[in-house]
């Protein structure tokens, strides 16, 4: 009789690390029904309620990133990463995983270090073109790092790297099967153009406030909206619900729905959110957020403008969105290009490579 396949899995802090997770854990999940898996996360960040959600269970540690000013969180910071690395140690050794995979955030790396130490086979998901701290420090000690970008041997051994691209949930291979259903889901008027516009998972300020200066102008062009405020802003924006055709969410949980609803799309460029929107193949305007290390939303987002997959906007020229929304509307066949160039970017098999890479490092094929 075969022995119980055990999984470990590190990551989180926001939604484009603990996604690429799941994904990759409900892979894992088709191929071995009656492995067990165990997430670990940071104790007072979204995974902690995100992956109990997906049906995963989730040890959180007390640890947290440096800011970048001095501040008393940071006099904490050695005392975090005692705490995490003893937590680890003693997760591991309870646990007692034969693989452990890091999709970034700050808990991976006690975790991955533990276990690298212990001989257990590790891997790397990489979801950025600009690699993090922890993956950087790891990316010595693991077996394999999966990457979604060109050129990531600037900070990873060269010999190490494999080009998966992300892992995006599954259900959004049928988005363009599933319209009429995420209109009747949204209550939309099917005589209207949708615009979705999203924040990430704790929202945008910026994004927020240009959406609110433009609402006048959205609705004179008969525009309706589903607008993910993120969860830090939805007191602020639930009184738009008010407004015929608008509708503020402070999360969208059927993501699927709002992708296969919509016509058009304002989001930042975190790189979970640009591997999925290549997949859903919708018209984009992408506003990165300059306040991420080494500006790299502008970079993923790049890759894709440079491609003519879809249009970018800075923060700094938020009152062109008009001119944006009215070039999607008006150019039909040059948006259809786009989506076009879009989609020839998506790697829907991503989460597939990958699992194949776990399997070989724990050479269960």
């Amino acid at each position: 009789m075969s022995k119980v396949k055990k999984i470990l899995i590190s990551g989180g802090g926001t939604g484009g690390h603990i996604y690429p997770a799941i994904a990759i854990a409900n892979e894992l999940k088709l191929r071995y029904a009656d492995a067990e898996f165990l997430f670990v996360g940071a104790q007072d960040k979204m995974e902690m309620e995100k992956v109990p959600q997906a049906g995963y269970q989730i040890k959180g540690l007390w640890i947290a990133g440096l800011q970048r000013s001095l501040t008393f969180k940071n006099m904490l910071f050695p005392i975090k990463l005692i705490s995490s690395l003893w937590k680890s140690k003693k997760i591991v050794r309870q646990f007692k995983p034969d693989v452990v995979v890091g999709t970034g955030g700050f808990a991976s790396g006690p975790v991955l270090q533990v276990a690298s130490k212990k001989g257990i086979p590790c891997l790397i998901q990489e979801q950025n073109s600009y690699a993090g701290v922890t993956n950087k420090i790891l990316s010595k000690k693991v077996a394999k790092i999966c990457v979604a970008y060109e050129g990531m041997q600037r900070y990873f051994p060269s010999d190490k790297i494999v080009f998966t691209g992300n892992p995006v949930r599954q259900d959004l291979l049928e988005v363009s099967t599933k319209r009429a259903e995420a209109q009747a889901f949204f209550k939309l008027d099917t005589n209207k153009k949708t615009l979705l516009v999203l924040g990430g998972s704790l929202g945008a300020r910026a994004i927020n406030q240009m959406i609110e200066n433009n609402m006048k102008a959205l609705q004179a062009q008969n525009i309706q909206v589903i607008w993910q405020t993120g969860k830090f802003y939805i007191d602020e924006y639930k009184k738009f619900n008010d407004l015929d055709g608008v509708q503020t969410h402070a999360y969208l949980s059927e993501m699927n729905l709002a992708y296969a609803a919509t016509d058009m799309i304002v989001s930042r460029a975190g790189a979970s959110s640009v591997s999925e929107l290549c997949i859903v193949g919708k018209p984009v305007i992408f506003m990165p957020s300059p306040n991420v290390a080494e500006d790299h939303q502008t970079k993923n987002a790049m890759a894709i403008v440079n491609k003519n997959a879809a249009i970018m906007l800075k923060e700094s020229e938020k009152e062109l969105l008009m001119t944006k929304v009215q070039y999607l509307l008006q150019n039909q066949e040059s948006v259809n290009q786009m989506c076009k160039n879009m989609t020839a970017l998506a790697k829907p098999e991503a989460t597939k490579r990958i699992v194949e890479e776990i399997e070989k490092i724990a050479k269960w094929n």
